[in-house]
């Protein structure tokens, strides 16, 4: 963008000004540290010029926003069209109590539903399995039956609000009821809108829930892309997710080439269905993770709309532009949070979600101040939803679009970034013997990406002991009394009457109908079919997590990982 005479003339203007006014200024005062760099500890310098972005090409590199490489947004107006979607993390309790948080989060101007669930649930276990005893309704909503997603959306129309669901093993159930949802209020199912994380590559690579081992999860991760496409078009069966590695304590870097590579893995599992990858391509959505160092997430998101647009060309011949185009939601890091000070949190989650506005964000989720110490109040659930909401009406951020682009820090961020993610991708790949699905399921048997995440949040948690990274409130500026706010508690009687509400639908249920139903799901299972219809008819029965999920189980067995020793 600037010629070599240009160049040479930054260059010893630079000279000049280090001489003239830096030197001084450094023998005399000296700067805050020795070393300045990121939290993923990427060294930043002290002042960028156009020497450090002297080969970018505007054409290839940046573009236009709306056109491909996408680097500057995924669409021509942005925020200035519509702002991101507002989609508060909610779910706790029973299903009545989620119910009525949806509705609050509604009336309060959320533009968008996003569904946590407690363990059982997450992990296809039913309430009254002796597994979920102590863990039903904690951590997220229980889903037992289809008879809890009826109450979780009674009075709201799922026509009219995308509604997105944060679940891996028995992602395949929830969705599932969520049709059967779609078919009882009367909606088309191509009208659906909404999100299924449905991510099991990243669940073996970071956050280690499963039921089944690695390759056939995929297998049903692709018979719910397969169903997607020709049922729920405007519904999105996977969220590929750099979240959960970010907050298993892997660098910027390393949460953007895992989850590029997991989503190429994908695209080269549903290639080998026969699917498209015009056709499934547009339906893949992302998650990341936006954490404090500002400049770099906001590189991380454009290099990753960067790679998406030219690996998805280059190595699988993409050619509509709705394919390339990488649109994710965004989630400020849970793990930055702390039980210290915990207004303190209020400024972080303002950085980090102003970090995935400015970055390009689609949707975005604003953890509250008090998720460190308990699921989220009331109260700090609005604050963080009038966060976004501040941001989008009040900062000016939403105006501009790609307002960083151009910037010369950024711009050299975003080609390191880019740089770094794809060495990732080229090892992973070359593990895989040129095959991204063969690459990633390599690296989870051999343990590389555990490894990878081990040793970098290893070598953070060493610098904040040794206070080379300042967490303020933790190891510095502590304060003798530390003040709690109001926690959200979940009444121990949950348990119970979500197992009472269990037994009456088991009592009400016809028994022949769940037993054909999933007779017929175990066949499909067996043959090889896409289970997803026969799951829509099991959950229509009444048929259970639990009693769904044991069927994969018996069908493929358990799974153990296996990693190299812990450092």
């Amino acid at each position: 963008m600037f010629d070599e005479e240009d160049l040479a003339a930054i260059r010893d203007s630079r000279e000049a000004w280090e001489s003239a006014r830096l030197d001084p200024v450094l023998d005399g005062y000296g700067e805050r540290k020795d070393r300045f760099a990121t939290v993923s500890n990427h060294e930043v310098d002290r002042l960028y010029t156009p020497e450090d972005v002297a080969d970018l090409d505007y054409d290839e590199d940046l573009g236009f926003p709306g056109e491909p490489p996408y680097t500057r947004g995924v669409y021509p107006t942005m925020y200035r069209g519509r702002t991101w979607t507002m989609r508060q993390f909610a779910g706790f309790g029973t299903p009545r109590e989620t119910n009525e948080r949806f509705h609050y989060l509604i009336e309060e101007g959320q533009t968008g539903l996003s569904t946590a669930f407690d363990m059982p649930s997450l992990m296809g276990l039913d309430s009254d399995d002796p597994m979920s005893d102590g863990e039903v309704g904690r951590e997220g909503v229980v889903v037992d039956t289809l008879r809890d997603m009826e109450i979780i959306f009674d009075g709201i129309d799922v026509g009219e609000v995308s509604t997105s669901f944060t679940i891996n093993p028995s992602a395949p159930v929830i969705y599932a009821m969520y049709v059967a949802i779609a078919d009882q209020q009367g909606v088309p199912r191509e009208e659906i809108r909404g999100t299924l994380q449905n991510d099991m590559l990243k669940e073996f690579i970071a956050q280690k829930e499963w039921v089944v081992p690695p390759e056939p999860s995929l297998d049903v991760v692709v018979d719910t892309v397969e169903f997607a496409v020709e049922e729920t078009p405007k519904f999105k069966p996977i969220s590929v997710s750099g979240y959960h590695i970010r907050e298993a304590g892997s660098t910027a870097v390393q949460e953007l080439a895992f989850t590029l590579a997991d989503g190429l893995a994908y695209v080269e599992a549903c290639e080998e269905r026969g699917l498209d990858v015009d056709v499934f391509g547009p339906q893949l959505s992302f998650f990341f993770n936006s954490h404090n160092a500002i400049f770099e997430e906001v590189a991380k998101f454009r290099a990753g709309r960067r790679v998406w647009a030219t690996l998805v060309d280059e190595w699988y011949d993409a050619e509509d532009d709705a394919t390339k185009a990488m649109k994710f939601h965004t989630q400020t890091a849970g793990q930055s949070l702390t039980a210290q000070q915990p207004l303190n949190n209020v400024a972080r989650v303002t950085i980090q979600a102003l970090a995935g506005v400015l970055g390009g964000t689609q949707s975005l989720h604003t953890n509250s101040f008090d998720e460190a110490l308990a699921l989220p109040s009331e109260q700090a659930v609005r604050v963080a939803l009038r966060t976004q909401q501040i941001i989008a009406e009040e900062s000016g951020a939403a105006d501009i679009v790609d307002p960083l682009g151009g910037s010369f820090a950024v711009e050299a961020l975003t080609d390191e970034v880019e740089e770094e993610t794809m060495e990732y991708i080229e090892d992973i790949r070359e593990m895989g013997d040129g095959s991204m699905r063969d690459g990633v399921l390599a690296g989870i048997e051999e343990g590389y990406f555990h490894r990878e995440i081990q040793d970098a949040a290893y070598e953070y948690q060493e610098r904040v002991e040794e206070g080379e990274e300042t967490v303020v409130g933790v190891n510095a500026y502590e304060i003798e009394e530390d003040t709690e706010p109001e926690l959200l508690t979940v009444d121990e009687a949950v348990q119970q009457k979500q197992r009472s509400r269990l037994e009456e639908v088991k009592a009400e249920r016809d028994d022949e109908a769940v037993e054909a139903a999933l007779a017929a799901l175990g066949e499909a299972i067996t043959e090889d079919e896409n289970v997803m219809p026969y799951i829509v008819d099991a959950v229509k029965a009444y048929a259970t997590m639990g009693e769904i999920m044991n069927l994969f189980e018996r069908q493929y067995g358990s799974y153990r990982e296996s990693i190299g020793l812990a450092r």
